[in-house]
């Protein structure tokens, strides 16, 4: 058994092929030397993947971003990372070259990525698939905070529940949010400084969530998420730490004093639930929290 570990530790560190391994909150855990020569990365650094992005972007090295918002891209990308069980997609880093790219996720949400150098492959059949993959991403991203759109969410919340119908038993449940009192702050303030507070909501919420929890707008100023294999009181408590992140929030420079709040409704998913069911009974859930003073969490009870 030695002898195989020693090996296998050899071989991975000895390949092209670029190796890594993220834990559940994104934290670098182990990458091959191919890895880190092409990320630049020092033997020993164990960075949260958006920081290394970050490094790296601003030193003009590691993988091409070519964005005119990077930390609203940032967001965007974490909205898809880590939310299938695999997913493959091609990516070009600085110095021309172009990797294949694949992310296997397991239950407790650690990652493995395998990248393999297909820069050898016809230029215009590598543009061809990258206009594909941009088109996709687009298609399932809302367009003003970057994160997952309706249908997207619609989607894995189908998933879940078809998920749960197959194998007779499973554990998940989903939140509505909504913030509280919108249309007063587009009629006091404008509806720039809305799309703001909406802004300001998704990046606050999107650090909160789990790698494998979905999080996204499906509609005006409402947003769901999604937690898969969680019991109501894992996702309380996730929700929980949401809305004390948005009370405690001041976006306004020009109005120091301001604050906004956001309500919520739970629903847990039970045996015969349909998406639907499920949604309208976290949306019953919202309009009991929004109704009995806001600022606050409902669960309903089936």
């Amino acid at each position: 058994m030695d002898d195989i570990a020693a090996s296998l530790a050899s071989l991975t560190d000895d390949t092209e092929v670029l190796i890594a391994l993220y834990d559940h909150d994104d934290r670098l855990r182990y990458a091959n030397r191919a890895f880190r020569s092409t990320f630049h990365l020092d033997d020993g650094e164990t960075p949260l993947w958006p920081d290394l992005m970050r490094r790296n972007q601003a030193l003009g090295r590691g993988t091409v971003i070519s964005v005119p918002d990077f930390e609203a891209w940032v967001v965007s990308a974490q909205s898809r990372r880590g939310k299938v069980p695999f997913r493959a997609f091609e990516t070009d880093v600085v110095g021309g070259r172009w990797l294949w790219m694949t992310e296997t996720v397991d239950r407790n949400g650690w990652m493995l990525c395998i990248a393999n150098d297909i820069t050898h492959l016809r230029a215009d059949e590598r543009t061809l698939r990258q206009d594909r993959d941009f088109a996709l991403k687009a298609s399932q991203t809302d367009e003003l905070t970057g994160i997952s759109n309706r249908r997207y969410m619609m989607s894995k919340l189908e998933e879940m529940v078809q998920r749960q119908a197959a194998v007779g038993a499973g554990r998940g449940c989903i939140c509505i949010l909504d913030i509280d009192f919108f249309k007063g702050i587009n009629d006091l303030y404008g509806h720039q400084t809305g799309d703001d507070i909406l802004l300001d909501f998704a990046r606050r919420v999107h650090p909160v969530v789990r790698r494998h929890d979905c999080f996204g707008r499906v509609g005006g100023e409402e947003f769901m998420l999604i937690f898969p294999d969680t019991t109501l009181p894992e996702g309380r408590k996730i929700v929980d730490r949401v809305l004390d992140k948005v009370r405690t929030a001041r976006p306004l420079p020009s109005a120091p004093q301001f604050f906004y709040t956001c309500s919520a409704g739970i629903a847990v998913l039970e045996p015969g639930d349909t998406a639907r069911s499920l949604y309208s009974r976290a949306d019953a859930a919202l309009y009991e929290a929004k109704h009995s003073g806001r600022d606050r969490i409902a669960v309903s009870l089936r």
